[in-house]
């Protein structure tokens, strides 16, 4: 599972070869071709490790994040923290070279009927992809993105635009999207505007309007990041329970 994908993959099947070839030729008994073959199985442990060092090195890595060590391996707080700051990212670029931007983050209610408006992309979301999708004169800029599950699930979405009186008359089509979508369900949406590079936020049919950096990272932290909480590991446990029953005694 370490080497999937790699190409450490080729190198395992040569080894496999080597195998095969000793067992035949102890099968045959071609001593000279055994003798050769046990020589290089003999120093195989040490190739091995050097041949296999970065995967060697990923596997131990990642063995080493698992809870079991203390460690976290993608824990839902992390991968809240990474969409924010993707945003963060994207929301700063379009907003200084004005770059009309509209993305919409499903939350309790779902939105399939309008990702199948859309166009699929199952992407993760990064800045620059983002920035790339809005982009204008471009097929997939006009519409909104769509984000799902810590993913980008489409571009190019239709929303419902709002009737509301309540909308200011100098925002145009994609906050009348925004505001609409919140009226029908509880996702999160963000614009920017291509006028003024203004940042809204939308949600249950409200929208605040205008929000600096600081504003809107509070806002985004505090609706789509769980709090963050300090798990022990079985041995902090373990230490716990034996001190307490040294106590108790």
């Amino acid at each position: 599972m370490l080497i999937r994908g790699t190409k450490a993959v080729q190198l395992a099947k040569g080894i496999v070869l080597i195998f095969l070839i000793r067992i035949i030729a102890g099968f045959l008994q071609l001593h000279a071709l055994t003798y050769i073959v046990d020589q290089i199985v003999s120093w195989s442990v040490l190739g091995i490790i050097i041949i296999f060092q970065p995967e060697i090195r990923r596997g131990l890595e990642r063995l080493g994040r698992t809870p079991i060590f203390g460690g976290r391996e993608n824990s839902e707080y992390d991968r809240s923290m990474k969409l924010v700051n993707e945003l963060d990212k994207a929301i700063q670029y379009m907003s200084k070279r004005r770059i009309g931007a509209l993305i919409t983050i499903q939350q309790e209610t779902g939105l399939e009927d309008y990702i199948e408006t859309g166009i699929k992309l199952d992407a993760d979301v990064t800045g620059e992809l983002l920035i790339n999708i809005f982009i204008p004169n471009t097929p997939l800029h006009d519409g909104a993105v769509i984000i799902n599950k810590d993913r980008i699930a489409v571009a190019a979405a239709y929303l419902p635009l709002s009737d509301s009186s309540m909308i200011p008359k100098r925002l145009g089509t994609r906050h009348r999207a925004a505001v609409g979508i919140s009226e029908v369900t509880d996702a999160i949406t963000i614009v920017v505007s291509e006028e003024t590079g203004g940042v809204t936020i939308t949600r249950n049919g409200r929208f605040l309007l205008d929000l600096t950096q600081e504003e809107y990272l509070k806002y985004l932290r505090a609706e789509l990041v769980p709090k963050k909480e300090k798990k022990k590991t079985w041995y902090q446990k373990l230490f716990d329970r034996v001190w307490k029953w040294g106590v108790d005694k």
